[in-house]
């Protein structure tokens, strides 16, 4: 198994630690542990290794899905590297058997991992707005395609794809014997969530966590709901990888699904929405373009007058210590990626300098 590396991990580790402000976070600011009981008694491992049957259960009904059809696991990244084992990881050692078509720009993780397992046909999304092409995804589609892939609301461009388009692809993937995985880390953070595709039948597979909508990355918790065949296939994984969710997270988490969740949400959107609204603002001060996002994160054209959206991005870190995400990370390298989940003071302060720099390079 040989995977790439992770640029935009990279990109954060050579700036994030020394820079004044994180423009580039992807998720909604972080909310305080004090809102919570955070003794969970014994400090053992949670048993069974997939997760509390009783909150699993509880977890799985928001998905009209049974307890044994939920895993947890460490956030959303380990939900979707199991689940790509699951589905791609057989065939034997070094087998390319396993196919997934991945509609990006997406985080890397989504295309990255599938690519280490097997074979990836990529549909792209274009801009301006980002529209998803059910067509180009028919015909990306192979004999032995296992699971389409899509990240909805989409990360960067906060595309939220309408329910007609993914009804499409879980219709494909039906047809073909295939499932559709969806990342939905975002979908809370808008004021109408679409339903999970995890709830749309038995080819549809839904990964989450708390981090982007709920504020508490900190906890990394998250999970996947599934088809009991790929949930046993990825908890089968799980057990070499984390084991089990951590005991204290667990807690935490399900006092926030079961009793703050709804004062943590409405909180959340609103923030987002506020500040959605200023780097609306921002953007058309400086005649830039995006499409207006749904989530906390914004794809923005750069300026003009630089070569591409490293050159302008390592511009603002360096001289105004602010970190943006260069476009050219999700494969557009006149972009760059905004996130706007931050707080309000501290993202009028980071827009503040990013503005300076452009106007001090015009």
């Amino acid at each position: 198994m040989q995977i790439e590396p992770f640029k935009l991990e990279r990109w954060f580790a050579e700036y994030e630690h020394e820079a004044d402000i994180m423009l580039a976070e992807s998720g909604i600011r972080s909310i305080d542990s004090d809102r919570f009981d955070t003794n969970p008694g014994e400090l053992g491992y949670v048993i069974p290794t997939n997760g509390s049957p009783e909150f699993r259960a509880e977890v799985g009904e928001r998905y009209d899905r049974t307890a044994g059809e939920v895993l947890f696991t460490c956030g959303t990244q380990e939900a979707n590297f199991l689940a790509f084992l699951s589905l791609l990881g057989e065939g034997g050692e070094g087998s390319k058997e396993g196919h997934a078509v991945v509609v990006t720009p997406t985080y890397q993780a989504l295309h990255a991992v599938p690519e280490s397992l097997g074979e990836v046909s990529r549909v792209w999304l274009e801009p301006p707005e980002w529209e998803l092409d059910v067509d180009a995804v028919a015909d990306a589609i192979q004999e032995n395609t296992r699971v389409i892939v899509l990240n909805n609301p989409n990360n960067p461009t906060g595309r939220y794809h309408p329910q007609e388009k993914v009804e499409a692809l879980y219709d494909l993937a039906e047809d073909a014997g295939a499932y559709l995985l969806c990342d939905e880390v975002y979908r809370l953070l808008a004021d109408d969530p679409l339903p999970p595709v995890a709830s749309m039948g038995e080819h549809g597979i839904s990964t989450t966590s708390l981090t982007k909508a709920y504020g508490l990355a900190g906890l990394r918790f998250g999970w996947l709901v599934g088809a009991e065949e790929v949930v046993e296939g990825a908890w089968e994984w799980k057990d070499y990888t984390t084991i089990s969710p951590g005991i204290i997270d667990q807690h935490v988490a399900r006092q926030a699904l079961s009793e703050q969740e709804d004062d943590i949400l409405t909180e959340n959107r609103e923030l987002a929405k506020r500040n959605r609204d200023r780097v609306r603002e921002f953007v058309d001060e400086h005649g830039l373009d995006w499409y207006d996002p749904v989530g906390v994160n914004g794809f923005v054209s750069i300026p003009d007058g630089f070569e591409d959206g490293e050159a302008f991005c390592r511009g603002v870190v360096e001289e105004e210590s602010v970190v943006l995400a260069p476009g050219g990370l999700f494969g557009y390298d006149r972009y760059f990626r905004i996130g706007f989940g931050l707080s309000a003071e501290e993202l009028e302060d980071g827009l503040e300098r990013v503005g300076r720099f452009i106007d001090g390079t015009r």
